[in-house]
């Protein structure tokens, strides 16, 4: 094989594009119904959060089963473990997303980013296993959930709702619904 040849056919992969986008899109269903009961319930990881942690997910297992065939192809029995380049990928964007996420009173902010981060990671990992259909099927479903689903939320008026009452009634956070601590004592320190 010529180095041309060689270059047309990694954008192959060992499974149909097909089964491909229809397990992306498995995922991304699946997910989006927990997510769909969390957004319902007013929670901030909600149907955009979950939908992304699915497919990203879903990605990765993709991508270790493309290398896994890709080392087999090579070499009977498959002696490499790709998993393991995958679990250090997948912990380094999980702590990465970990720090986009912050709470401010009563509401969480990043969650949908952090996601992102994660998936973007699972993304990454794919094109480095020369796995471009897994790549670019993913990369249009995301695209979709975070416009597409962003749009329906608007719509909907779920964006601008007040989060649940367990955590505006916190007493700890005063001016978040809470209880005001209590006023200090008067009389100066001696």
């Amino acid at each position: 094989m010529d180095e041309t040849s060689t270059f047309v056919a990694s954008f192959r992969s060992w499974t149909p594009e097909w089964v491909i986008a229809l397990r992306l899109a498995l995922a991304c269903v699946l997910g989006g119904l927990i997510g769909l009961e969390r957004e319902l319930g007013r929670h901030d990881a909600g149907l955009r959060t979950h939908m992304l942690v699915a497919i990203g997910s879903c990605v990765f297992t993709l991508v270790a089963w493309e290398i896994y065939q890709h080392i087999r192809a090579i070499e009977q029995p498959a002696t490499g473990d790709p998993i393991r380049i995958i679990e250090a990928v997948t912990a380094g964007a999980g702590f990465l997303a970990a720090g986009i996420i912050f709470q401010s009173g009563a509401k969480v902010h990043g969650l949908t980013t952090g996601a992102g981060v994660w998936t973007a990671a699972a993304i990454g990992v794919a094109c480095g296993a020369g796995a471009y259909a897994i790549a670019g099927i993913t990369t249009l479903i995301v695209l979709a959930v975070l416009f597409g689903l962003g749009v329906i939320k608007a719509r909907m008026g779920l964006e601008s709702r007040p989060p649940p009452d367990d955590r505006v009634a916190n007493p700890t956070l005063p001016g978040e619904g809470g209880k005001p601590p209590p006023p200090r004592d008067s009389a100066p320190d001696r």
